[in-house]
């Protein structure tokens, strides 16, 4: 769809690590999104959206329920198996629905890069089972002098979206500061043929904030702010639109360069966040029943960590800890005025306690390398609320208010060059809870399936031993890399059909309540490569195979079909141009016994050009494309209720740098 299977992204395995290198985690894929670590020249689109970004990934699918707000999925586990943090900072969706996803509230204008980490490796950033996403802001530094900044915007034909975007940086030896804004608004898009989908729609405010001081030449500290909304958002997967996504994101962070004369890199962060959502039917027709269904989440948090390197050892620690609330409601309103509205607590007003200590040592042998990690945490839910609690007893009386766990995590990766080949070889254990809507969520209406869900508070962890191996190649011109990995998930939570109850949605299929299956199991595998065939033109190509079952021969949800890339990329005397194909293969191996239907193959066709131009010490950047060329209409398998993608979409971005 967008088209962005182009060199944006780079593998960071251990051979590319240096050993002073400060990484704490060993990073599967860093897609690199800031202009100053960029040239606007390898990116088809340098204003597209964030999610545009994470699907050109080669770890990260996304699950859509419209234009906007796409849920990042990794190795065919969904955002309550992933760990997404921004800089670090633990923040929860306020959307029973998932319409409000962690990548939502911010925009690619604010990012330096994407962090992604498959699997355990990902635990620096909390305890999850499939991975960790971590979308780190840009800044200005201490370097550079003086003021700096950029002014673009873009159009895209298909749904009439404009895009503006400024930013101002100023740089001093002892100060800094990044003030952006960001505006885009999109009207609903048409798939191929000129289907127009209804309910596409949105608009988004971004207003970010970066600074620092350098308190002396060791020490210094920080401060970021993001504001994030987004309004009148359709969602023509879903039976509701959302008339307000707020975010307020907010940090404070100390770092100094050693600590007790032992640690190098001591940094320290407090952070804060509010997120609020709306979810709004009021401009749908033929409501059988109206509701209001708004909802919060709060998050206060806090994390120290720190290296240390001993001979051949290089550590890290990482002391983190955050308090969330998340609160949702519904109202219904019955068509007949003298019937009383209905009110139920969707989210219980439920306080998450998390506290987390993750330790991790690289034991180098020369080229070669050892790398184990720790996590140890703990986790407590809480109730606060009686109506929410008294409502839950219903299906669950002996219930109690608080449940706290034990979540833990370990991994051993181990890493060998032979050559010019590097071989890669993991195990590890991961544990994680039940999310909010897992635990105690009630009555959610799920439209992929037609069914309510509740929550159980009785869930059992689910735990994960994972093994992953990558083998890879690589010369100057030429690099191919296979890696795969496999997943036996224990006790893995899903909603399972419960014929004793009724539904609470009008027309709803019935009721699931969530469970513990006795396992899972899950396997993903990659290969990619990228051959230059000059200093300016240059091939890069995947393709991708993934499968999932449950313990009784199942199909998984949303398991991606055999999918692929390939682009050829020019760029000489700041002109550029590429054109890619990207598509997959038919996706039969779909769970109709959870709900899910199949969709047919697809192949698009897309291509770009631009221009480097300099105005003194200025410089003008135009980009032009068009993405699914042949206007192709097709559903991938994570379309919600197959709603179909864009067709032809003809899009200009147009940014002036100054200095």
């Amino acid at each position: 769809m967008m088209g962005l299977a182009i060199l944006i992204s780079m593998t960071v395995t251990a051979q590319q690590v240096e050993e002073d290198s400060l990484q704490s985690v060993n990073l599967n894929e860093v897609i690199l999104v800031s202009s100053n670590r960029l040239n606007h020249q390898k990116t088809e689109k340098p204003l597209a959206g964030l999610d545009a970004f994470l699907e050109s990934s080669r770890n990260v699918s996304m699950v859509k329920r419209g234009a906007y707000a796409w849920e990042p999925a990794m190795n065919g586990m969904a955002s309550e198996r992933l760990s997404v943090t921004i800089d670090g900072m633990q923040i929860f969706g306020a959307c029973t629905d998932k319409m409000d996803p962690i990548t939502s509230y911010v925009d690619v204008s604010n990012l330096d890069e994407i962090q992604i980490a498959s699997g355990q490796e990902g635990a620096a950033y909390g305890n999850s089972i499939g991975g960790a996403i971590n979308l780190k802001t840009n800044a200005a530094n201490y370097v550079k002098k003086g003021w700096s900044g950029t002014l673009g915007s873009s159009y895209e034909s298909n749904n009439n979206l404009k895009v503006a975007n400024g930013k101002v940086n100023y740089g001093s030896e002892r100060f800094f500061i990044n003030l952006q804004g960001l505006y885009r608004k999109a009207y609903e898009y048409a798939a191929g043929n000129n289907e127009k989908v209804q309910f596409s729609q949105y608009e988004k405010y971004n207003a970010f904030l970066n600074s620092g001081y350098k308190l002396s030449d060791s020490k210094q500290i920080g401060l970021s702010f993001i504001y994030d909304e987004a309004v009148d958002v359709g969602y023509p997967a879903l039976p509701m639109d959302v008339s307000l996504a707020r975010a307020f994101i907010g940090s404070v962070n100390y770092s100094q360069d050693s600590l007790f004369n032992r640690l190098d890199t001591w940094e320290s962060k407090i952070y804060y966040n509010n997120i609020t959502h709306v979810m709004d039917d009021t401009t749908r027709p033929d409501v059988l029943i109206h509701m209001d269904m708004p909802g919060e989440s709060e998050t206060f948090g806090a994390y120290s960590q720190a290296y240390l390197k001993s001979g051949a050892n290089r550590f890290f620690f990482k002391l983190d800890g955050y308090h969330n609330r998340s609160y949702a409601e519904m109202t219904m309103y019955p068509p007949n005025p003298g019937e009383e509205p209905m009110f139920m607590l969707t989210w219980p007003d439920v306080h998450t306690y998390n506290v987390g200590l993750y330790a991790e040592d690289k034991i180098s042998f020369g080229m070669d390398f050892l790398k184990l990690g720790m996590r140890l945490g703990y986790h407590k839910n809480s109730v606060a609320s009686n109506f929410g609690y008294n409502s839950l007893k219903i299906f669950y009386p002996e219930m109690e208010r608080e449940n706290s766990r034990i979540l833990k995590s370990f991994s051993a990766i181990y890493h060998k060059m032979l050559g010019d080949f590097h071989i890669e070889g993991g195990l590890s254990y991961g544990e994680r809870a039940p999310s909010v809507s897992e635990g105690y969520g009630f009555y959610l209406f799920n439209s992929f399936d037609g069914f309510d869900y509740i929550g159980n508070p009785n869930l059992s962890t689910e735990a994960s031993n994972e093994v992953n191996v990558s083998v890879s190649y690589k010369r100057p011109l030429f690099e191919v890399a296979l890696a795969g990995n496999f997943f036996h998930i224990s006790d893995y939570i899903i909603g399972k059909t419960n014929s004793e109850l009724s539904p609470m949605t009008l027309g709803g299929a019935g009721v699931k309540v969530y469970e513990n299956l006795d396992y899972a199991r899950l396997m993903n595998v990659s290969l990619n490569g990228n051959y230059s065939f000059s200093s300016s033109l240059s091939w890069s190509g995947n393709i991708s195979y993934h499968y999932g079952k449950d313990n009784d021969g199942n199909n998984l949800p949303l398991i991606a079909p055999i999918s692929y890339r390939s682009a050829l990329n020019y760029f000489k005397n700041q002109y550029s141009a590429s054109i890619n194909i990207q598509g997959a293969g038919k996706h039969s191996e779909f769970s109709s016994y959870y709900g899910e239907t199949g969709a047919a193959a697809y192949l698009l066709l897309n291509a770009a050009v631009g221009k480097r131009f300099f105005i003194d010490d200025d410089d003008l950047y135009v980009k032009a494309g068009v993405e699914n060329i042949f206007d192709t209409y097709y559903v991938s398998y994570a379309d919600w209720n197959n709603i179909p993608r864009m067709g032809r979409n003809i899009h200009v971005t147009v940014s002036y740098s100054f200095n």
